[in-house]
């Protein structure tokens, strides 16, 4: 804390109480221990230099004004010194900027080589992916697939504030358009982070792989069976989130040692978000409720696995539009009267992820009901959901970077309610793949992709229905750039 003024002036007169005669033939140096505020005439430890003064000249007793005069002068300077020396030792104790804000981000740039399959297909999650046939010019080979900026910081000991827009969104037929991804703030209820409110848009915790990055995923998109139960993952709401100082620390240790945590989410969290997904506006006056616990466990070994559920409630109002049917008609599906304000959407999952150490199994699945497209009656109706995912990845570090070759099946029987008329999507996917992590900035991953899965764009090119089943391969490739 900075001294009184008494004792600024105290320590500036003796510096010049005890300046030599005016027949010392050099200025005095003088030191301030830092610790204990004494003055002295040599250098030492924690003695930090307040400036030489030039001896005082002889004068008569008539001249005694003028000294005086000078004197105050000195003092004056020494008081000065003294202030810019302390307010310099207060100011190291203050955290620097670049420790309380930040603004990072990275790019992922995809290109896909179809191998074989059939043609004019389109991947819902991937723009890259098509040929010729696809269906809105879908053979772009090269794609920014995202283009994301990172500011977050903290106020203080009581919050903190995230906002991550995404300049690689599309609005129709036009890419690379921004749009807000997140955008919260977090209430620390304790200093010591273990309650907190997650207030804005943010990710909904519903799912393991939902909350990890895309930055820090292996396979380029997230497995459909569970990314279906929030659009774009995010949502606006408020979530309490609960994380226990060990958990916390264990949270940090798994990120720390890169091994793809999907961040800190709470041991436990619960919160109430509107339901139809980022960027849209409610449609009804229904809040949905979801909850989750999630435990990081560290064996003796120092093998991190970790298991969690979760479970989500609420009501979704589904978007309709024309499809083309298989006797080539285009039809608009009808939603009955009694789900004119949300269809049942309700589920719940299980995680568990044993991290690469250096072998990693990454496993979920789901459950639930959600409203779903019937093209017999063409109407949408409540469903049944089921499917999940499992990966198997080893972490392998070498002098030319790290490598993470991986394996990935997906299934999913159910309706993907997000996407116009809430189509059926039925998944049996296998990949197959590897990350190189090159340098901490640049990451590379190629994957062999073979889909068997339903068609969800609409609109497709004549002689092919919408929401066919096919079956294709592709060489997907992605390089990221991480700033």
């Amino acid at each position: 804390m900075p001294k009184s003024a008494p004792f600024s002036r105290a320590v500036a007169i003796a510096a010049a109480a005890i300046a030599p005669p005016a027949s010392a033939a050099e200025s005095l140096e003088l030191f301030m221990d830092t610790e204990t505020k004494q003055i002295y005439a040599e250098p030492g430890p924690n003695r930090k230099p307040l400036g030489k003064f030039k001896p005082a000249d002889e004068v008569e007793p008539a001249a005694a004004a003028p000294a005086t005069n000078a004197l105050e002068q000195r003092v004056e300077q020494q008081e000065q010194k003294v202030a810019a020396i302390e307010q310099r030792n207060a100011d190291t104790s203050r955290s620097p900027f670049n420790d309380r804000f930040q603004i990072r981000g990275y790019l992922q740039t995809r290109y896909t080589e179809m191998l074989g399959g059939e043609e004019g297909i389109n991947l819902w999650s991937d723009r890259s992916v098509g040929d010729q046939h696809s269906l809105g010019d879908a053979d772009k080979n090269y794609l920014i697939r995202r283009a994301r900026l990172v500011f977050q910081g903290d106020v203080g000991d009581r919050l903190s504030f995230y906002v991550q827009p995404d300049f690689a969104s599309s609005a129709g037929s036009t890419g690379n358009v921004a749009q807000m991804r997140d955008a919260y703030g977090d209430v620390y209820l304790t200093t010591d982070r273990v309650h907190r409110l997650r207030v804005g848009q943010s990710k909904v915790p519903f799912g393991w792989e939902n909350l990890q990055s895309s930055s820090n995923r292996v396979a380029l998109d997230r497995a459909d069976a569970l990314n279906s139960a929030v659009r774009d993952e995010r949502d606006l709401g408020i979530f309490y989130y609960f994380t226990p100082k060990l958990v916390q620390a264990r949270f940090d240790e798994i990120n720390k040692r890169g091994l793809k945590h999907s961040g800190n989410y709470g041991m436990f969290g619960v919160g109430l978000y509107n339901g139809q997904g980022a960027n849209r506006g409610d449609r009804n006056d229904n809040q949905h409720v979801v909850a989750r616990v999630s435990y990081p466990w560290q064996f003796a070994s120092g093998q991190f696995f970790e298991a969690g559920v979760q479970a989500y409630s609420g009501e979704y109002v589904p978007s309709t539009t024309a499809y083309r049917t298989p006797e080539d008609v285009s039809l608009t599906p009808t939603i009955a009267d009694d789900f004119e304000f949300g269809y049942d959407d309700e589920r719940v999952g299980v995680s568990a992820i044993w991290y690469p150490q250096p072998f990693g199994v990454q496993a979920e699945w789901n459950w639930g009901t959600t409203p779903g497209l019937d093209r017999t009656t063409n109407s949408i109706v409540e469903q049944d959901l089921e499917g999940g995912y499992v990966q198997a990845m080893y972490k392998l570090e070498h002098r030319f970077g790290t490598f993470l070759p991986f394996v990935k099946w997906q299934y999913f029987d159910g309706a993907s309610k997000a996407e116009n008329n809430a189509p059926l999507n039925e998944v049996n996917d296998l990949e197959i793949g590897v990350e190189w992590q090159i340098a901490a900035p640049l990451e590379l991953a190629a994957i062999y992709h073979r889909m068997n899965r339903i068609n969800l764009v609409t609109g497709n090119r004549a002689g092919r229905i919408d929401y066919q089943r096919f079956e294709a391969d592709a060489l997907r490739l992605q390089l990221q750039l991480n700033f």
